[in-house]
């Protein structure tokens, strides 16, 4: 023991000093038995050769903390002697991961088999995948880095009770639960203290690792060739500013997760705006779909004008279709065009004919007469302009008010003549044709206020419905029913 001899020290020039135990105070000759025992590897001990450099004799002695070396010696993962690494081993919790890197998710809670370790939250679907992962070496759980994360409690991110929330320096955000408020209390504490843990030793390194802290104490030993010179390495900063970097990088992570939050919504939204805008622009027109056959021209909802000039005819078919049905088999039903038909049905011989596709109204499946009269009540209703023009509407209104019948029925037969040619036959056909059904209207029990009341809205109302809706309702009604009694004269009808 008395001639060891400390070795890989040298200056340049000179022998390195021998350090002899009758040469030490008694405190550091125990120090130095000790360290010298406890050393098992060369790394060791040259790592600890380190501390016990002597000085020159011409450089004036500094001060040696004993305090912060005996930390760097014993403590090794940075943090000070009071600090403790928590390690929670496996416990099944609820978790759910609402945002991945900034972009968010959907929650969707699964239970999960939770083990934190030293610097990282581990995840796994059962217990058993834990002894899995640790036979097979392939087999990784889902892990979080805690370096740089936030953990606190929430009660927006969820409806349910004692949520924690997990915020990584990557903008990943996680939720954990239990029903049991001791279970989640503990597991909060603990990832809360490993993360500011983390944090704390990582504050001075790129790499955002603890690594191992070293006292003012420890010098290099200058290389060969060069002056006898030790460096130091630069005082650590107050353990203030410690505390204060959680808090710091806090702000960051949250203010870059709003950033990133942001962002990627705007993206998403402007994303959306231009394939809409190429969709429209690139669609074709309405005339270019009807010229290649892909949109084919509609009977229910077209211009009666443009229906009549498409067919070759000033009435249109389906209304002949329709009036010859029910003169064939309907004159005598019980509330005809009173009465409405299945409209599930309607709306499929509609949808026949305006895919112009063949149909029989004598088929079985139109046998209920009410489907034909709903369906042409659907026609009328359902053009872009009634069979009585708007503009003609108000001169309509203004002539039915005349309280001389001669000359209502002049008034109104030179407004009746005024109408297009499609207009003025379809109006000749349909009032020959309910002029019938009256004929037996003691069978079918309708009269010619029945009639009107029902064919008054359908065939003529106002562009726009800025009067009294009941006060025009009763001008229609008074105006069909007027020309249904004075259709002879007005169509020069045969009265029958």
């Amino acid at each position: 023991m008395a001639g060891t001899r400390i070795t890989n020290l040298q200056n340049v020039g000179k022998q390195p000093p021998l350090i002899l135990p009758h040469q030490l105070t008694g405190a550091a000759q125990g120090t130095v038995q000790m360290r010298i025992k406890s050393s098992q590897s060369s790394g060791e001990r040259l790592s600890q050769t380190k501390s016990m450099v002597l000085q020159d004799p011409d450089l004036p002695p500094k001060p040696i903390s004993r305090h912060r070396r005996n930390q760097s010696q014993h403590n090794i993962g940075g943090a000070g002697a009071a600090e403790t690494l928590v390690v929670l081993k496996g416990e099944y919790l609820n978790k759910a991961k609402i945002s991945d890197g900034g972009k968010k998710l959907r929650k969707n809670w699964a239970s999960t088999w939770v083990v934190l370790e030293t610097d990282k939250l581990l995840f796994y679907k059962e217990s058993k995948q834990e002894a899995l992962t640790n036979l097979k070496p392939g087999c990784s759980p889902d892990g979080v880095d805690l370096c740089g994360a936030v953990v606190e409690w929430t009660t927006e991110r969820s409806s349910r009770k004692n949520v924690v929330q997990i915020t990584t320096s990557s903008g990943s955000e996680f939720l954990l639960q239990a029903d049991n408020y001791p279970t989640i209390c503990k597991w909060h504490d603990a990832i809360k203290s490993t993360a500011d843990n983390l944090s704390k030793g990582a504050g001075g390194q790129a790499s955002g690792k603890p690594g191992i802290q070293r006292a003012n104490s420890t010098e290099y030993l200058p290389r060969h060739g060069l002056p006898s010179k030790t460096l130091s390495l630069p005082k650590p900063a107050p353990d203030s500013s410690c505390t204060k970097e959680p808090e710091h990088r806090r702000s960051l992570i949250f203010k870059s997760s709003k950033l990133t939050y942001s962002m990627s919504d705007s993206a998403d939204k402007n994303g959306v705006k231009n394939r809409l805008k190429k969709f429209i622009s690139r669609r074709p027109s309405m005339k270019t779909l009807q010229e290649k056959g892909i949109i084919k021209d509609r009977v229910f909802g077209c211009h009666l004008l443009a229906l009549c000039e498409r067919e070759g005819t000033t009435v249109p078919k389906f209304v002949r279709q329709c009036v010859e049905a029910v003169e064939k088999r309907g004159l005598e039903a019980d509330g005809i065009y009173r009465v409405s038909g299945n409209l599930a049905t309607i709306q499929k011989l509609r949808f026949l004919v305006d895919q112009e596709e063949e149909f029989n109204l004598d088929d079985s499946q139109w046998e209920d007469i009410h489907v034909v009269t709903g369906a042409l009540k659907m026609f009328f209703r359902e053009l872009p302009e009634p069979l009585f023009p708007f503009p003609l509407f108000d001169l309509f209104v203004e002539a039915i008010k005349t309280k001389a019948g001669k000359q209502k029925v002049q008034a109104i037969k030179k407004l009746v003549l005024q109408l297009p040619k499609p207009n003025q036959d379809t109006m000749r056909v349909l009032f020959r044709h309910l002029q019938k059904i009256l004929t037996c209207s003691r069978k079918n029990l309708m009269s010619t206020q029945g009639i009107s009341i029902v064919f008054g809205p359908t065939l003529m109302w106002p562009e726009l419905d800025c009067g009294n809706m009941a006060v025009n309702m009763v001008y229609q009604n008074q105006i069909v029913e007027f020309i249904l009694i004075e259709s002879p004269e007005i169509f020069g009808l045969e009265k029958k």
